[in-house]
């Protein structure tokens, strides 16, 4: 079924391949997440030629304001999956950070670096 937030789940999948050229065969969606004893589910995860985990995206209905419980969330998910960059969108505002995981921040950038680039 067509939700609001699958609506922007299936555009950010449409502008990780046609703009950011992310290979299909790298993008994983909405499945389960062990996050200390609770099942979770992410969005989409973006993963590396090596197996690693490059990109998690969290996405909300756009009538969901973007908060910073939103950020804890993904901030949550990025404990257990250490990827390297994190966004996190309703379809209407997109907030792109990369991880500085040795000192546990994140660095908020204009937009995520395209496939090949670092």
């Amino acid at each position: 079924m067509l939700t609001p937030e699958e609506w922007v789940r299936q555009h950010v999948i449409r502008f990780l391949l046609s703009e950011k050229k992310y290979p299909a065969s790298h993008i994983n969606v909405e499945k389960q997440l062990k996050l200390h004893d609770t099942i979770k589910r992410y969005d989409i995860v973006v993963y590396n030629s090596d197996g690693s985990i490059r990109l998690i995206v969290e996405c909300k209905a756009p009538s969901v304001k973007i908060t910073q419980d939103t950020f804890d969330q993904i901030a949550r998910y990025n404990l257990v999956m250490q990827a390297g960059y994190l966004m996190v969108t309703n379809g209407l505002g997109h907030y792109y950070c990369q991880m500085d995981l040795e000192n546990e921040r994140y660095i908020f950038l204009k937009e995520i670096p395209s496939y090949g680039n670092k």
